[in-house]
């Protein structure tokens, strides 16, 4: 499984997006314009990345741009994985 798929799995999850996660691509907008991801929403998908990927995201790393994305999400999870 790609590191994409598994990034779409864990939005699935942890935002309960159901199928229409299987239509994102990289440009689709995260941040904004998914009313699911609010800040308990980042929390959630913070904590499920470091889960999945046994990573440590530190306070630092994070910031709006990060989850502008789906190929924001993706390629910063790519450095941690």
């Amino acid at each position: 499984m790609t590191i994409e798929a598994l990034v779409k799995d864990i939005l699935r999850q942890h935002l309960q997006l159901g199928n229409a996660v299987d239509n994102y691509d990289t440009d689709t907008l995260l941040l904004g314009a998914l009313p699911e991801l609010d800040s308990m929403g980042v929390v959630a998908l913070i904590t499920a990345i470091e889960d999945n990927f046994g990573c440590t995201i530190d306070d630092d790393e994070i910031d709006a741009e990060l989850f502008t994305t789906l190929g924001s999400l993706v390629a910063f999870v790519e450095t941690k994985a």
